[in-house]
């Protein structure tokens, strides 16, 4: 066998997608040795004739996988050039180490699946009739309720002698393609079809004249492009009111980066993809953008990375996982919403995509800027931008018309002993009432995220903490009250420890319930709902929301879905069902993702000339998120938020990790994770704190218990150190069959 100091490379040949799991390994001579890492590029001998190939280095061993002198050597490494492919392998193990995960997990996640297809055709929609002739046709078919047909001539009556792309009318606007198709046969519109991959020249000039920016706009765009001129790549954070105005500031950017022959992504919350926002980006850019969702088939996926990797576009637009396109030179990264929970990923590696973005523009040979935006950032990055870490910009104007909606308090405790036991308050009704006579359209949304049914006194308000975590009790079954973070249970009392009511109950609602409700209430509204289980299908998010805006209902009744950056400008009434429910999510972060939901959902009413109303109903209505979002107040609500997440040492003050265990056998699982705990606890590094183990929030799922360990420290770097050390135990048990039925898996913050 080799001597002890020899190092081996496990190394892929093919990087794509498909080929990642064939590793092959080779040798570090001893003059490369402290000179090849994880994610290089290197030059190898392959196969009978030894041809000397291109691969990259997917990990480093002390271990041969076999007889040592039959294992070749690596050549060199190769540093002349950079490409796409070597930034995703580096950015692979980047997340591989920040986030604990495998290497072949990694680079699934970074590298464009799919097979190769055959060229796609781009679809137009275009006019054939003249301006007077389609009006009539429309008036037409207003008045033979032919809707789908309604919404096509609309569309290309607003954007005369626009071409409007095929797919963003049958998917946004949710028509069928034989109705374009009889459309077309009838004379009243063109198709056109065009091969992809045209000339690939950047800059195509807008279509459109540029919207005059406001000042605040236009000092966030100058301060960008001035730190670019320097050199300097920043992250930036605008802090924006709903309404002020930030894609257009997006747009300026992405114009200035094209000019520079630079390419731009943009992330959006998927549930955000909506027909106005996309129509925005085309309107302005043509073909020179793309759009990536979950709808698009793998070949369709793959074709856009070509198209991204072969310059034929310039801006991609989608959810997190468009971040990883391949472009030549990304000169800017924008995330919109940033404060969303879709930008975590909720399989391994489980990244964010906020910090993965700042990562990849440091890889970058040039770099990139990052720019975040959204009216309720999260507290990581206001956080960081109070530092100085990001550079900070606040637009405090609605510029899109329409004023901020009044918003009213309904409390529910009173409600229940003035003898009112439905699930909406007395005002919610008088305007419901006078909003269904008027014509105006209503939006009822229930907080129902993180549900888990918490235990509370429906008359004083009182709920069940847990006196360990400051988080709420969840109950099971037989009456136990239980704690997800640290396991403390105790057995629901008869009556409330704090008023002696003896109306304490856990609280469920959903959004059926709702319905039922406004349908008893008001027998002639036509209700929409919108939850998990009617958006199921492919375009049935679209479809209700179309619905929705041709004025088809009257009342849409939804989950958080509902509240996503839509604009309606009849809605003149939003009724927040259970605003407190979030609070009571066994979660740290349970405050601020209700003060982001109710800021939204408030946010919703009053878009156009029409005053609007908000009414939110709560059993608490004194908390401080319910009052800060009520008045749309970030300000006080992040400093009441961040003196709690400092007393408690949570993130972003302090860093977590969480350990999950997976295990067949419960007592085993408990076992495993008690010894993994008191490994990292002989590291004595100080300042840690140690949490559990405890059950997980769902304790079982398929007979597989779940169990997680907590491990708080305000140096993430020293939280990675322990993650490593937890890995190479783990694997080492692996390596000699001792660790069968129970996998681990590394969540931070």
């Amino acid at each position: 066998m080799g001597e002890a100091c020899d190092k081996f490379a496990n190394i892929i040949i093919d990087i794509s997608h498909e080929k990642v799991d064939r590793l092959f390994q080779y040798k570090v001579p001893t003059k490369l040795i402290g000179h090849v890492d994880v994610g290089d590029c290197v030059q190898v001998p392959f196969g009978r004739g030894d041809t000397q190939r291109k691969g990259y280095v997917i990990e480093l061993t002390d271990e041969p996988n076999w007889d040592v002198d039959k294992i070749k050597e690596i050549s060199g490494v190769v540093t002349d050039s950079v490409s796409a492919e070597d930034i995703s392998i580096k950015l692979a193990a980047w997340m591989k180490s920040h986030y604990g995960s495998t290497m072949i997990a990694a680079l699934k996640t970074v590298l464009p699946s799919g097979k190769k297809m055959k060229r796609q055709v781009h679809k137009f929609v275009s006019l054939r009739l003249s301006e007077r002739e389609a009006t009539e046709t429309y008036y037409e078919c207003v008045r033979k309720k032919q809707k789908a047909r309604e919404r096509v001539l609309k569309e290309l009556l607003d954007n005369p002698g626009e071409r409007i792309p095929y797919e963003l009318i049958t998917e946004k606007l949710n028509v069928a393609s034989a109705t374009l198709t009889s459309m077309s046969n009838a004379g009243i519109i063109k198709i056109d079809s065009e091969e992809y991959y045209r000339n690939p020249i950047a800059g195509t000039t807008s279509r459109y004249e540029d919207k005059v920016l406001s000042p605040e706009q236009q000092h966030i765009v100058d301060t960008v492009r001035k730190d670019f001129d320097e050199g300097k790549r920043d992250t930036y954070l605008i802090h924006g009111i709903t309404g002020s105005g930030k894609t257009e500031v997006y747009i300026a950017l992405i114009d200035d980066c094209i000019k520079r022959g630079k390419q731009a992504i943009v992330l959006i919350p998927e549930i955000a993809l909506t027909y106005q926002t996309l129509m925005r980006f085309y309107r302005h850019f043509g073909d020179r953008v793309s759009v990536m969702n979950s709808s698009l088939s793998p070949g369709e996926k793959y074709d856009q990375m070509e198209r991204a990797r072969t310059g034929d576009i310039d801006i991609i637009i989608g959810p997190r996982s468009a971040l990883f396109t391949p472009f030549p030179n990304t000169g800017i990264i924008i995330i919109d919403e940033e404060h969303e929970s879709t930008y975590k990923s909720e399989t391994m590696p489980k990244y964010h995509a906020r910090e993965t973005a700042i990562e990849l523009s440091r890889l970058l040979p040039d770099g990139a800027a990052v720019v975040l935006g959204s009216a309720t950032p999260s507290l990581e990055s206001y956080y960081r931008a109070k530092k100085g870490e990001y550079h900070l910009f606040e637009l405090n104007r609605r510029l899109t018309g329409g004023t901020l909606p009044e918003v009213e308090m309904a409390d529910l405790r009173e409600e229940l002993r003035s003898g009112n036991r439905s699930i909406f308050s007395r005002r919610l009704q008088e305007l419901m009432e006078d909003r269904l006579t008027k014509g105006e359209q209503a939006m009822l949304f229930i907080n129902r995220r993180g549900l888990a049914g918490f235990v509370s006194c429906r008359s004083c308000g009182h709920v069940f903490k847990c006196p360990h975590c400051d988080v709420s009790l969840s109950e099971h079954r037989g009456g136990r009250l239980v704690c997800h973070y640290c396991g403390h249970e105790e057995i629901r009392p008869k009556l409330c420890p704090k008023c002696g009511s003896k109306y304490v109950s856990s609280f469920r609602a959903g959004t059926q319930q709702i319905e039922d409700e406004v349908k008893k209430f008001w027998p002639t509204a036509r209700v929409l709902r919108m939850d998990a289980d009617t958006t199921r299908t492919k375009g049935s998010y679209d479809k209700i929301l179309s619905t929705f805006a041709n004025k088809e209902a009257d009342v849409l009744v939804g989950t958080q879905m509902i509240v996503k950056g839509h604009d309606f400008p009849d809605v003149t009434l939003v009724g927040i069902l259970a605003a407190d429910m979030s609070l009571y999510a066994s979660d740290y972060r349970a405050s601020e993702r209700t003060f982001q939901l109710i800021t939204q959902a408030a946010g919703r009413a009053g878009r156009g000339e029409k005053k609007g109303n908000v009414v939110i109903q709560s059993y608490q209505p004194e908390h401080y998120s319910i009052v800060a979002a009520s008045r749309q107040d970030y300000i006080s609500f992040y400093q009441e938020e961040i003196a709690y997440r400092d007393l408690l040492r949570y993130p972003p003050i302090s860093h977590m990790m969480c350990v999950q265990l997976f295990s067949k056998e419960e007592t085993e699982g408990m076992e495993f994770a008690t010894r993994l705990r008191a490994i990292m606890e002989q590291q004595k590094v100080q300042g840690a704190v140690f949490i559990g183990p405890a059950m997980a929030p769902i304790g079982k799922i398929n007979d597989v218990f779940r169990m997680a360990v907590y491990a708080k420290l305000d140096d993430y770097e020293k939280l990675v150190t322990l993650k490593d050390l937890l890995e190479k135990y783990i694997k080492d048990l692996e390596a000699v069959g001792k660790l069968r039925n129970i996998s681990v898996q590394f969540d931070f913050d």
